[in-house]
């Protein structure tokens, strides 16, 4: 316990090292780490926040990272201390990732006021890291009150991290193809805000063309008056120009949540994802860790590449496995 209690008195204090050692707590996948990370998040849950979660994904080559290094030391200059919880594809042969986010996002990485963190995705599907909202209530503990997660781009991402944050951004560019054709309906059903990056000298036009088009795109897709259509904006992460407006739009669509009850509504549903997250997380795990099941799971991986049974029946012999090895503290 005295670890878990400095590692919140150094995260609660803003200590730097204090808060990359409880995310590495937190993402650890080893079974004795878990009652540790536990402890550590029910400690800092208590700590009320008001930071505002805003999720940026958006098609490649889009200038997610560039846009997020420019976006934060503006609101650093505006007294806001910001965090980003960058996900990094690793690579399902070795699960190495480049993690290059620190790169990319130089000017806010020399701030002080900023906290970047890039995790690699590993196995978890959807473009963020298995513990991205663990991490997210570290770094609001420790006073952090903007926190940006990065994905890793357009795909199964949005579904995850719309899960998890207040404010879902989407980056998109100009001349990158047909704008209804390369973006999923479902990325722009989801969106709260749409933003046409890079919209600076000869783009400049292309941009706002494009802007126009998403709009009356909106506009088809959420044919109700009443509803709230998402704002279609332009922003330049090279020139500044626009950015403060997303910005702007962001705390905009905080009120609306605000005033209509969304953002409580929002949260309490996350609590609830954020429960079955960890249950699943937990059994997989355990599933993993068991040694019946892992002295029994190459055997049963060869028999199944080998053809000599099915993956049902195999699937079958390794739940069946498990729940005779249950772990001692689950009898």
């Amino acid at each position: 316990m005295t670890l878990v209690n400095d590692l919140a008195e150094g995260i609660l204090a803003g200590n730097r090292r204090s808060i990359a050692r409880a995310i590495t707590l937190v993402e650890s996948l080893r079974v004795e780490d878990r009652p540790a990370a536990h402890q550590l998040l029910d400690i800092i849950a208590q700590r009320p926040t008001e930071a505002v979660r805003v999720g940026v994904t958006g098609v490649p080559g889009a200038g997610k990272s560039t846009f997020i290094d420019a976006l934060g030391v503006k609101l650093i200059e505006q007294n806001h201390k910001v965090a980003v919880l960058a996900v990094d594809p690793s690579s399902s042969k070795t699960g190495g990732s480049i993690l290059g986010d620190r790169t990319r996002m130089a000017a806010l990485a020399m701030s002080e006021n900023a906290f970047i963190r890039p995790s690699p995705s590993g196995t978890h599907l959807g473009g963020v890291a298995r513990a991205t909202r663990e991490s997210m209530l570290v770094v609001e503990a420790a006073g952090y009150d903007v926190v940006l997660v990065e994905t890793v781009g357009v795909g199964q991402s949005e579904v995850a991290v719309a899960g998890m944050v207040d404010t879902f951004l989407l980056i998109t560019l100009a001349r990158a193809g047909d704008q209804l054709q390369g973006i999923k309906r479902g990325i722009l059903e989801m969106a709260d805000i749409i933003a046409v990056n890079k919209a600076d000298g000869d783009n400049e036009a292309a941009s706002r063309v494009a802007a126009r088009e998403l709009s009356s795109a909106m506009r088809m897709l959420i044919s109700d008056p009443k509803a709230r259509r998402p704002p279609v904006l332009t922003s330049s992460s090279y020139t500044g120009v626009g950015l403060m407006d997303v910005w702007a739009a962001v705390l905009e669509h905080r009120a609306f949540l605000e005033e209509s009850g969304g953002l409580e509504r929002r949260r309490a549903e996350q609590q609830r994802d954020w429960m079955w997250s960890l249950v699943n997380d937990q059994l997989l795990a355990s599933l993993r860790q068991n040694s019946a099941v892992k002295a029994l799971s190459p055997g049963l991986e060869q028999a199944v590449m080998n053809g000599q049974t099915s993956a049902v029946e195999a699937a079958a012999d390794i739940l069946t496995t498990f729940s005779q090895h249950l772990p001692s503290q689950w009898v």
